[in-house]
């Protein structure tokens, strides 16, 4: 990649995770409110809002997120399979899509039944306090490999080596 690409790349991978993050945030914000509210106009909006937060936010800019780092990946000397930290963290990544693909089904139930005019915050029973844990543990993945980039611990795979000693 010519340097320019490479920054675009590279401001729009930082820009999709910080969005993904700064998404999980509100929607933990939103379940903390569903948990914790007595009054159940205001469980019933955080449910429905959490269903647009995952919906138009979370979703997209997880997969933009994955997306531009294997393209940045892919085009800087970093590579893809080269460091055990960029392969850590698109394992974690993937992971991380890959639950919240399912997580987005339980989602899509807890704002069905707000939907229903006779809802009350006791419908949800256990899920309440699933969905608020859930994200709260996707902001500690979503650290984690915050500080995979920013600290990028050593350590070169088998590939990498191999790459290292032809060219070195």
């Amino acid at each position: 990649m010519t340097p320019g690409i490479r920054r675009l790349v590279l401001t729009a991978h930082v820009t999709s995770s910080l969005a993904w993050f700064g998404s999980v945030a509100a929607f933990l914000a939103l379940a903390i409110a569903g948990l914790t509210s007595p009054n159940d106009r205001v469980v019933r909006a955080a449910y429905l809002s959490m269903n647009v937060v995952n919906a138009f936010a979370i979703l997209p800019f997880c997969f933009a997120s994955l997306l531009t780092g294997i393209v940045q990946s892919l085009g800087t000397p970093w590579g893809l399979v080269r460091h055990y930290w960029v392969l850590v963290k698109l394992f974690v990544t993937m992971i991380s899509t890959a639950v919240l693909m399912l997580h987005t089904r339980l989602i899509g139930y807890a704002a069905a039944l707000a939907m229903e005019p006779a809802f009350t915050g006791a419908d949800l029973g256990r899920l309440r306090t699933q969905l608020a844990a859930d994200a709260g543990a996707a902001l500690v993945v979503l650290l984690f490999a915050t500080v995979l980039a920013v600290y990028k611990p050593r350590g070169v795979t088998p590939l990498g080596v191999r790459r290292q000693l032809r060219s070195g």
